[in-house]
């Protein structure tokens, strides 16, 4: 939703400046953009994502400064900085339970887009470049969870990296690659340590276009309407959603301090405080808590399917779980973008939530027994949602009538709520 810049140069330098780098242009318009002004607290992930990611690269710096990337001396320099330089111990925990408090506000400024209809025309492209940076966090999170060199660092590179082979004709290739020989080793620390440092740049780099990509096309809102009168339906970015994320952040990272300050280890696993051990394999392997739900849905895959060996059939599973994701802005067939007005999808989805967070819990049993199958169960309904129940749901579902304009949404106006029986109004 492009608008006219207001941004007028006051002197002179200002002037010379704006004509050879508007930058302080941008910052204006930036600050002016008009944005609908029935956004409620959910949209305020996006802006605790971004502080999340400068405090990661930040951290990330000061401890890579003093990180030792050999087989030989990364868990003693873990363990130095942690000890022995100043703040080393604030550094380190803010920059773990950053990639955890990360991935908390990441999941659910997903399940916003997904309830709110984000994906949908003309946002697709802004949804994708949200599923490719959400792709680089997980490489990166992966990468950077090997470095500390403990025993569930090395065993979880080692069963992650193995996946790879079994891909017909190119695994066993990619998963030399990964290695750097023939075994998780010292290459392989060094290529994870360089693509952990350089990956948070390139995350920076797609946040930034995923930000220029909604303010071209505007952002979405709670009752899924587009903006008809922008005086109307809008107010300035500054000072009504600066201040309100502001509050949001401060908030989210009273949650962030009490975890790094008190509980700095409640989000890891004892068994990386045990130096790698490649002769003694863990009773348990488990990944970040982050990964369960994709690792219990790898391996609810017990079985072959026709020439698909259970092994492939649980990589694949665990892949196109995520790639998914970018082909959902056509899976789903309503042209009603927000369930506050589809009651029907919106039961479905918060079935869908709970399978998520059952799938996230049965990542962490053990692969055997009811867990399996209740993990199958989770899995094919975390397949169906997708690409059965909403597809369908856009053809049967007869949604509420929408609100006219989103100030009527914010007005409550009387004409906004309607019985079930009335016709959609088309979606923008």
């Amino acid at each position: 939703m492009s608008h006219p810049s207001t941004y007028n140069p006051g002197s002179g330098f200002e002037k010379w400046l704006d004509r050879r780098l508007p930058i302080v242009r941008m910052g204006s318009d930036f600050m002016d953009f008009p944005t609908p002004k029935n956004l409620n607290y959910w949209w305020t992930f996006g802006g605790i994502l971004t502080v999340c990611l400068v405090i990661q690269i930040i951290t990330g710096v000061v401890l890579a400064m003093h990180y030792t990337p050999h087989v030989d001396m990364a868990f003693a320099s873990v363990e130095h900085i942690m000890r022995d330089v100043n703040y080393g111990w604030l550094m380190r925990y803010v920059h773990t339970n950053g990639a955890s408090m990360f991935f908390i506000a990441v999941y659910i400024h997903m399940f916003r887009g997904l309830y709110y209809g984000s994906y949908k025309e003309p946002r697709e492209v802004v949804w994708i470049l949200g599923v490719v940076i959400f792709l680089l966090m997980m490489a990166t999170a992966f990468m950077g969870y090997v470095l500390p060199w403990g025993q569930m660092s090395y065993w979880g590179a080692t069963v992650i990296t193995n996946l790879f082979s079994a891909i017909p004709l190119i695994g066993d290739d990619i998963r030399t690659l990964l290695w750097g020989g023939f075994s998780v080793d010292n290459p392989t620390l060094n290529r994870f340590y360089s693509l952990h440092y350089l990956l948070p740049f390139a995350i920076f780099g797609v946040v930034a276009i995923h930000i220029w990509g909604f303010h071209t096309s505007g952002n979405n809102n709670p009752s899924g309407v587009e903006v008809k009168d922008i005086k109307k339906d809008t107010v300035p970015f500054h000072p009504y959603y600066t201040v309100k994320d502001g509050f949001a952040i401060v908030v989210f990272f009273i949650l962030f301090a009490a975890f790094v300050f008190f509980n700095p280890n409640g989000l890891g696993h004892p068994d990386n405080y045990i130096e790698a051990n490649p002769l003694s394999t863990p009773a348990s392997i488990v990944p970040e808590w982050y990964f369960l739900p994709f690792y219990a849905i790898l391996r609810a895959i017990t079985f072959d399917i026709g020439p698909i060996s259970s092994k492939l059939g649980g990589v694949i599973a665990m892949f196109s779980s995520i790639l998914v994701l970018f082909v959902l802005p056509w899976l789903d067939t309503s042209k009603v973008r927000s369930m506050r007005f589809r009651p029907v999808a919106r039961m479905w989805f918060i079935i869908f939530v709970v399978a998520c967070l059952a799938l996230g819990w049965l990542g962490g049993k053990p692969a055997e027994g009811i867990y399996v199958m209740w993990a199958q169960i989770f899995t094919a309904y975390y397949f169906g949602f997708f690409l059965i129940i909403l597809p369908l749901l856009g053809l049967m579902e007869t949604p509420k009538q929408l609100p006219r304009s989103i100030a009527e949404s914010v007005l409550k106006s009387p004409n906004t709520a309607a019985p079930d029986h009335v016709a959609p109004a088309p979606a923008e």
